[in-house]
């Protein structure tokens, strides 16, 4: 038996390095996945194979989470390839540009914003209509260590994030007699390819700073995921997941 049996999971932005993570940790575990993607549809495509090479199950959803139709429509299509019973909702995708604080539009503000938070709301009421049908489920949405940590060129990041952890905790309050359980889970630095050789100093003060010596691997905020998504944690709900190597426990002084 796996930890994830017998349970059907859709996980936005599933084309990308969390994403993609969480999509395989997911079917390793036993549990049918649904990959969302907005454009990277090749890159989706080759995670589902992967899954179904592995004898899993796996289908991929093209949606624009900015818009709150295709956030509907996205779950349903999610619900209906599992045979209407989703079980779980991943609420991964998302953007991260730089951009400093006195230049910024509020167009700039309202992109990351409606990718990044107002699509975790439209995907979580529509998952939880569905989650409710079937006596509950789980919902964890990714968020940041910059929730509570902004960093200089983040404003609007870093104001998003903070909004979908209180929103995963204003969503356990709600949704909890309905037997859903909804929390978040932080990434600090996450590798990726060419990161070291684009930022060397954010990874040198990442390393210096991480009583771990190391960057965060998306494999790491996977395994939080589905911890989140599994028995193991039935009686935790409205709860942040901080998974960054120690750094937030680091003096700040």
């Amino acid at each position: 038996m796996t930890l994830l049996d017998g349970q059907t999971t859709l996980v936005t932005g599933a084309g990308g390095g969390i994403g993609r993570a969480i999509a395989l940790r997911f079917a390793r575990e036993g549990a049918a996945v649904a990959l969302h993607c907005r454009t990277a549809l090749e890159a989706a495509g080759e995670v589902a194979d992967r899954i179904r090479e592995s004898g899993g199950e796996a289908v991929v959803l093209q949606a624009d989470l900015t818009d709150e139709d295709a956030c509907h429509r996205l779950v349903r299509e999610a619900a209906d390839w599992s045979g209407g019973r989703l079980t779980a909702l991943v609420n991964n995708a998302a953007v991260q540009p730089v951009q400093p604080l006195p230049g910024m539009t509020a167009a700039q503000w309202r992109a990351v914003v409606d990718t990044n938070l107002t699509s975790v709301f439209a995907c979580t009421q529509a998952a939880a209509a569905r989650l409710r049908e079937h006596g509950g489920g789980t919902i964890t949405h990714i968020a940041s260590i910059e929730a509570a940590r902004p960093a200089p060129g983040h404003a609007h990041y870093a104001a998003a994030k903070a909004a979908v952890v209180m929103h995963a905790r204003a969503a356990a309050l709600e949704y909890g007699p309905a037997g859903i359980r909804v929390n978040t889970v932080s990434p600090g630095l996450i590798d990726r390819e060419g990161l070291a050789g684009a930022w060397p100093e954010g990874v040198h003060r990442w390393l210096a700073a991480a009583p771990t010596g190391r960057l965060g691997r998306p494999e790491d905020v996977a395994g939080a995921c589905v911890f989140l998504a599994s028995p193991l944690a039935s009686w935790i709900t409205g709860h942040d997941l901080v998974v960054d190597g120690g750094v937030s426990a680091r003096p700040t002084w």
